[in-house]
């Protein structure tokens, strides 16, 4: 079996996984199922699909996204050019979720893992998981960072200072001059070795539950203020302007003629911007805004 393949396998094998564990940390609602199939809008052929599942208006999560996708097609000169590589046919299949909780005092979360092969015989993995809090528990943080610490560490321990700064730096709202959330991991252009990369793809997707759930379980029966959950909303525009400034993911899939339903699946429900808005000095969310602006080895 191709490296493609087994690849493909996996993220749709892992894909069952993640959503049955959280339906189970919900405990209410379960994922609706959409399959489709990739056509092109830059012309060349174009062919494949993916399975996108949401959950919606759930006990924990007001909106989870999990989706898988294989698809093949043509770069175009401009993502080409972004990608520093030429023009050519690609193959790219992967793995990506974005939980938005209803409670402001449960993170949201991210992950993302995929593998693109060019034609030529040029290929690589990515991918990464980031934690987005609107109140800063440090507990919180360390078991986050400290699960993906053990990951990477079964590979190299090398790799995670590494991809913690390249997470920091990844995911920073340069307009805003803050990060996006507490961070994780985040790697790309991994090519040497595949095999080896592709076994620590498979840890890493392996551990999100174990990343993540611990956090809703202790989270998800705090009571909440109106004050907080506006709080959580304004802090989700921030979310959003990430996701549709600077987002690799989401460019590559709109440069692609990818579906757009599933790529903007990763937007929250309901969000606010407020002119001018600034947090309380001293506040908690003053002290969450602090750690975006300077980020904190948590391990």
């Amino acid at each position: 079996m191709s490296l493609r393949d087994e690849a493909q396998r996996y993220f749709e094998a892992l894909q069952d996984r993640i959503c049955a564990g959280l339906e189970r940390a919900d405990g209410r609602a379960r994922f609706a199922e959409d399959r489709w199939s990739h056509e092109a809008s830059h012309g060349g052929a174009a062919g494949g699909g993916g399975r996108t599942r949401v959950l919606a208006d759930g006990a924990v999560f007001e909106k989870a996204g999990v989706n898988i996708s294989a698809v093949t097609g043509t770069l175009s000169d401009k993502l080409a050019q972004r990608m520093k590589v030429a023009p050519c046919g690609f193959f790219a299949t992967g793995i990506s979720l974005v939980l938005h909780p209803r409670s402001p005092h449960v993170p949201t979360v991210h992950m993302n893992l995929r593998y693109l092969e060019l034609d030529g015989g040029r290929a690589w993995f990515g991918g990464g998981a980031d934690l987005t809090p609107y109140y800063l528990e440090r507990d919180d943080a360390v078991h986050f960072h400290r699960t993906w610490k053990s990951v990477c560490d079964r590979h190299d321990p090398a790799w995670y200072p590494r991809f913690k700064q390249w997470c920091d730096e990844y995911f920073f709202v340069r307009h805003r001059g803050e990060a996006r959330g507490i961070g994780g991991f985040f790697f790309d252009y991994l090519e040497e070795d595949l095999e080896q990369v592709f076994a620590f793809v498979k840890h890493a997707g392996d551990a999100f539950l174990e990343s993540y759930v611990p956090i809703v379980e202790r989270r998800g029966g705090q009571p909440w203020t109106e004050q907080q959950r506006d709080w959580q909303l304004v802090r989700r525009g921030r979310y959003v302007e990430f996701n549709l400034v600077y987002d690799r993911g989401t460019l590559f899939g709109l440069e692609t003629g990818g579906r757009v339903e599933s790529i903007l699946m990763s937007l929250p429900p309901v969000v606010r911007w407020a002119y001018g808005h600034e947090p309380v000095p001293g506040s908690d969310e003053a002290r969450l805004v602090e750690v975006l602006r300077k980020p904190v080895d948590w391990v």
